[in-house]
């Protein structure tokens, strides 16, 4: 697959262009590009909901799509109108801006950074004909093992979420076309972890196709 059209900035910070710009929990955004149709967000993790970054990357009808659990946080400091803000719950399938979205559980299983209780979410999006999910910070579960896409991007760094092989192992099972890794080499994880996560999954199926696109 081209995936051109993907860029990481930092961490899970992800704009996807297409007939719409989608960004995913844009943080870190050192340039104001007022360019974002649609801003996914995930929860309410700092280096994942920062109003900062929403500022420089918003227009006037920007779209922002979070967990109905952040409403309140949302609506005090995201800086989108009201009416802009669509509050989803994990399981949904929704239409927004010409969007098809599913809401998938993203949360840790043992871990206590990130309870299912908190109701947090990752997205399978369909924009052209291509299903792309964005997975949040999320261990490997049962509910993430339902997803169908055709691109994936995964948190790999360990700690917060799964870890290069238990990503790798997941990938493998699901089987996008496509896989970018995230969430490492700054907060947690080493810069290497891109390319160890990438000779892990080529042993276990060569045929997907790894991009390393993380800033480091």
């Amino acid at each position: 697959m081209i995936l051109t059209n993907i860029n990481v900035n930092t961490q899970s910070s992800i704009r996807i262009e297409g007939s719409k710009v989608l960004y995913f929990d844009p943080y870190q955004i050192q340039t104001a590009v007022y360019d974002a149709d649609i801003i996914f967000i995930t929860h309410e993790h700092y280096d994942h909901f920062e109003p900062d970054s929403i500022a420089k990357i918003k227009k006037d009808d920007t779209l922002l799509i979070v967990p109905e659990s952040m409403q309140k946080k949302t609506l005090s400091e995201s800086g989108i109108a009201s009416e802009n803000c669509q509050f989803y719950q994990p399981g949904e399938i929704h239409e927004a801006g010409g969007i098809m979205i599913e809401t998938i559980p993203a949360y840790n299983k043992l871990k206590p950074f990130h309870t299912k209780g908190k109701r947090w979410q990752g997205y399978v999006v369909e924009m052209d004909g291509v299903r792309y999910y964005v997975s949040g910070d999320t261990d490997v579960n049962e509910d993430i093992k339902k997803v169908r896409c055709d691109v994936a991007l995964i948190p790999i760094g360990g700690f917060y979420t799964m870890d290069g092989k238990q990503a790798a192992e997941y990938i493998a099972q699901i089987r996008p076309k496509a896989v970018i890794p995230t969430h490492y080499g700054s907060i947690v994880g080493n810069k290497a972890d891109g390319q160890e996560f990438q000779r892990m999954l080529e042993g276990l199926d060569s045929s997907i196709q790894v991009e390393l696109k993380l800033v480091l």
